[in-house]
């Protein structure tokens, strides 16, 4: 087939006439693949409550000193870069639906040894396992969500991964508020096993069954998800067909480009400064005078929920790449206002070489101090509302819709773990950055990688709305 021939075809999985699906199935599937990402964020949000809830349990409670605390919430992001190598292998061989199914294996597995733990060990590898299941969750939910959904509601649905990693991440620190860490393990297992109790009656994606040569199948599943409609298309033949990744394939446009801007784009999420945001949260909130600084986690959640929420319910009409430049634009303010914070409280006497938020300056009033502390309430809230509406979700989703489908597996694979070895990195070296460069100059260098971010959205990400999977392969290969 001559590419003059695949563009009069029809576009695969869509149906004639420019008609809109109308079925309501996709919904549901589209839920029950994304309360593996539910899961994702519970276990990421464990560790919050959970932490100081074993350091007050009495003995035969495992006990938790500083160097382990930090290892328990820290290795989960270990098991996840692990989870997404895992994940790319499983999702070319075992499938979506598969896939996703032993995502849940994992996820219950390691919030039972976290329940039944007697010793650090055991948390330590309930944590890792449940950290697998989260890379696997990460990478896997993209993809089923993406190739079930017309795109007329991809961006609504693909954003909505987005959106239950922090509503699962909420859920963990509100139920820590009233359960003890062994308890919340138990809730922990809920979410992945109603996962694996739906999925078994989802079908696999149209996508993956016509990659294997099933076209019964993949018109069957057409016609649960989006509802019977006659004379629907035989989806052109070509690259659905092509099997495996190879090397030699990155000298293709149509490779290269997608894995540049997928990989670009998990390394701007983690160096935006999130992560040093949300290490700080807790202390701002105790420098405005808040009663109970608890209280900043659960209103950090609060702030993501909202405005993912609010970015999936926008994402098909404002379109990817303005969300992400709005996105990127909010963060830069919101940093570079960070930054001044640091600097005007700079001179505290606990301001030498920690990573403590600098203590007020003795010779100036408490007001002062608390207005301060405010602007970097107000700074924090920004920010994070700011990702939560661009660059919070939109990475995940353009991961998934950006690579064509016989490299999807390892492309998606290797997006993951950059992101996670991201995060990892990001976290670890944290400290050592804030000694360098003083806190202020930290966020300033955030603030300067969001300017990059910005520049790389306009200048390479494509426009994916309102575009089939297919029409999106063929933009990167110049058809």
């Amino acid at each position: 087939m001559t590419p003059e021939d695949q563009e009069e075809t029809q576009p695969l999985l869509r149906p004639p006439g420019g008609s809109a699906p109308r079925g309501r199935l996709v919904f549901l599937a589209a839920f029950a693949a994304a309360l593996g990402p539910l899961s994702f964020g519970f276990a990421l949000g464990y560790s919050s409550p959970a932490i100081p809830s074993l350091r007050r349990a009495a003995p035969p409670a495992p006990h938790l000193d500083e160097d382990a605390a930090s290892w328990f919430g820290a290795i989960v992001t270990l098991g996840a870069a692990a989870g997404g190598v895992l994940g790319g292998w499983l999702l070319d061989r075992a499938g979506r639906k598969l896939s996703l199914l032993l995502c849940a294996l994992p996820f219950v597995a390691g919030f039972a040894v976290i329940t039944a733990a007697q010793n650090l060990w055991m948390l330590l590898g309930g944590r890792l396992l449940t950290g697998l299941a989260c890379g696997i969750a990460s990478l896997v939910a993209p993809v089923y969500i993406s190739e079930i959904a017309y795109p007329e509601v991809r961006g609504l649905l693909g954003s909505c991964v987005q959106l239950m990693v922090v509503t699962g991440i909420l859920l963990a620190y509100l139920a820590g508020w009233v359960l003890e860490w062994r308890w919340l393990a138990v809730l922990g297992c809920v979410p992945p096993s109603f996962m694996l109790l739906l999925m078994c009656f989802m079908p696999e994606t149209p996508h993956f069954l016509l990659s294997q040569h099933k076209r019964q199948e993949a018109m069957a599943a057409m016609q649960f998800l989006w509802g019977s409609a006659p004379g629907w298309e035989e989806p052109p033949t070509g690259a659905e067909h092509q099997q495996g990744f190879h090397v030699a394939q990155l000298r293709c446009p149509g490779v290269y480009k997608p894995f540049i801007i997928g990989i670009s784009l998990m390394a701007f999420q983690q160096l935006s400064g999130v992560n040093a945001v949300m290490f700080y949260a807790e202390t701002i909130f105790e420098e405005a005078k808040f009663k109970d600084s608890s209280l900043a986690s659960v209103v950090v959640g609060v702030i993501q929920v909202l405005f993912t929420a609010t970015a999936a319910l926008i994402m098909d009409r404002a379109g990817r790449r303005l969300l992400l430049t709005l996105s990127g634009v909010v963060m830069v303010f919101s940093t570079s206002a960070f930054g001044a914070y640091f600097k005007l409280t700079e001179g505290g006497p606990s301001n030498s070489s920690h990573v403590d938020l600098p203590a007020p300056v003795s010779m100036e009033p408490a007001d002062t101090n608390v207005g301060l502390a405010w602007l970097a309430v107000g700074s924090m809230c920004l920010f994070i509302a700011g990702f939560a509406v661009g660059w919070g979700p939109i990475p995940w989703l353009l991961m998934s819709e950006i690579f064509p489908l016989h490299v999807k597996g390892v492309a998606t694979g290797v997006c993951v773990l950059t992101n996670w070895f991201m995060a990892f990195l990001v976290t670890k070296e944290f400290s050592s950055l804030m000694e360098v460069l003083r806190p202020y100059g930290a966020f300033w260098l955030a603030s300067a990688f969001c300017i990059f971010s910005v520049l790389f959205t306009l200048a390479c990400v494509p426009e994916t709305k309102g575009k089939t999977l297919e029409q999106i392969t063929a933009h990167f290969e110049g058809r």
